[in-house]
C-alpha cells in the first residue's frame, strides 16, 4: 500500500514539472499591428501665370505676284531668251516676235504724218494771207472761212495719223516680249518657230515671285467669335504684334517667323470658315508655291492663366472635366473645373479652380473622394518606409 502511494506521488510530481516546463517554453502573444500611415499622393499649387494663346491652322504657300506672260501681237517666235527655272527681272525681255511686218507699219505711219506735216506748211500760210486779205476786201469772207476750215481738217489729220504712229510703235515694241515682274520664270509653253496670236488663251510662260511668300490658312468662325469674346469681356488682352511660326509638311520648323497680314472679311458658307493671310520672308526660296504648312499664330495673352496638366484632368461620364485636390483637412476632394483649350500639354482652365489650390498629379489611383491623404510636391522621390530594416551596405 506504502508502495503504491510512493508511485503515486512520484508521477504527480513528474506531471507537474513536465507542465511547468512546456509553459515555460511557449511564445508570448503578438501585438497588435499600428495605423497604416495616409498614401502620398503629388500634388502642384495653382499659380496664375502669363501665357500667350497660340493657335495651329493648316494652309497652303501663294506667291505674292503672279503674272502668266501672253503676246500683244501676232506673229512668230524667232528665240526665246531666258532660262527656264531662272530668276528674271521685271522689262527683261523673254521672247522676240519676227518684227519686219511692225516695222514696215511703223515706217508707213510716220510717211503718213510726214505728208501731212508738209501739206499743213502751205495750209497755213494760205489762211494767215487770206486773213489779211479779207479785211482789205480782196478776197471774199467765204473763200477765207474755206481755207480755214481746209487747216483745221488737216490739223485733226495729222492728230490721227500721230495717233496711228504711236499704235504702230507700240506694236513694234511688243514684238519684244518682256517680263511684267521679277521673280522665278517656269517652262516655256512654246519654241522657237511658233505662231502666237495677240492675248491667246495660253501663257507663254509664268513668273511667280517667291520672296516673300504669302501663307494662306483657315480658320473657323465659332473659334474667332470665342477669341473676340474673350477679347471683349478682358479674360486676354490682344497680342501687340502677330507672330507666326511655320511648320513644314515633314514636321521641321521654318527658320524665319512671318506676321499675319490681314484676315477675310467674308466667312466660306461651305466650311464655316475665314482666310487668314501670313507673310513670310523667303531669301533662299526654301517656301515653294502651293506647299501645305502648318502656321502657328499668337492670337492673345492672358495674364493671370491656370494651367493643369492634362494628367491630373480626368472626365466624368457626362463628359465634364474633374480634377482631385486635397482639401483643408488634409482629405481628398474631387473638384469639377471648366477647360477651354489644350496649351502644350497642359489644360487652360476658365473656372473651378483658384491660386493656392492644391491639385493631384499622382497617386490619383490611393486618391478616393474623402479619404486622407498626405500631400508632397509632384516629383518628389518617394518617402522610405517607417520601421522597416536598414539597407545592407555594400563593402
Amino acid at each position: 500500500m506504502r508502495q503504491t502511494f510512493n508511485r503515486l506521488s512520484l508521477f504527480s510530481t513528474a506531471a507537474l514539472i513536465a507542465a511547468l516546463s512546456l509553459a515555460g517554453c511557449s511564445k508570448p502573444e503578438s501585438a497588435a499591428p499600428p495605423p497604416s500611415a495616409p498614401p502620398e499622393v503629388g500634388i502642384i499649387v495653382v499659380k496664375p501665370e502669363k501665357v500667350s494663346l497660340t493657335t495651329e491652322l493648316s494652309g497652303r504657300t501663294v506667291p505674292q505676284q503672279i503674272a502668266e506672260v501672253r503676246p500683244q501681237v501676232s506673229g512668230i517666235i524667232l528665240k526665246r531668251l531666258f532660262t527656264e527655272g531662272s530668276d528674271v527681272k521685271a522689262g527683261q525681255i523673254l521672247y522676240q516676235i519676227a518684227p519686219p511686218t511692225f516695222e514696215t507699219a511703223f515706217a508707213s505711219a510716220k510717211a503718213s504724218q510726214a505728208r501731212v506735216e508738209a501739206s499743213l506748211v502751205s495750209l497755213r500760210l494760205t489762211e494767215e494771207r487770206y486773213r489779211d486779205l479779207v479785211k482789205a476786201k480782196v478776197v471774199s469772207q467765204q473763200d477765207y472761212d474755206t481755207a480755214s476750215a481746209t487747216l483745221r481738217q488737216s490739223e485733226a489729220e495729222l492728230a490721227v495719223v500721230k495717233a496711228a504712229v504711236e499704235a504702230a510703235r507700240i506694236n513694234l515694241a511688243y514684238t519684244a516680249v518682256k517680263a511684267p515682274i521679277s521673280g522665278r520664270i517656269g517652262r516655256s509653253a512654246v519654241t522657237n518657230g511658233a505662231l502666237v496670236t495677240a492675248s491667246q488663251a495660253t501663257a507663254l510662260a509664268t513668273i511667280q515671285q517667291l520672296d516673300p511668300m504669302y501663307v494662306d490658312v483657315t480658320q473657323s468662325n465659332a473659334e474667332m467669335l470665342r477669341l473676340k469674346q474673350s477679347l471683349a469681356n478682358g479674360t486676354v488682352k490682344k497680342s501687340a504684334s502677330a507672330p507666326v511660326k511655320l511648320l513644314l509638311e515633314d514636321g521641321s520648323s521654318y527658320p524665319l517667323t512671318g506676321t499675319l497680314k490681314f484676315s477675310e472679311v467674308t466667312v466660306d458658307q461651305s466650311t464655316g470658315s475665314v482666310t487668314l493671310r501670313a507673310v513670310f520672308p523667303n531669301p533662299g526660296q526654301g517656301l515653294l508655291p502651293g506647299m501645305f504648312v502648318r502656321a502657328v499664330l499668337v492670337e492673345a495673352v492672358n495674364e493671370a492663366a491656370i494651367l493643369i496638366p492634362q494628367r491630373g484632368v480626368t472626365r466624368t461620364p457626362s463628359g465634364d472635366a474633374l480634377v482631385m485636390t486635397v482639401g483643408a483637412e488634409e482629405k481628398v476632394e474631387p473638384r469639377p473645373i471648366k477647360v477651354v483649350r489644350t496649351v502644350g500639354e497642359s489644360w487652360l482652365v476658365s473656372g473651378g479652380l483658384k491660386a493656392g489650390d492644391r491639385v493631384i498629379l499622382e497617386g490619383l489611383q490611393k486618391a478616393r473622394p474623402g479619404t486622407p491623404v498626405k500631400a508632397v510636391p509632384f516629383g518628389s522621390p518617394p518617402a522610405a518606409p517607417s520601421g522597416g530594416a536598414p539597407a545592407p551596405v555594400k563593402k
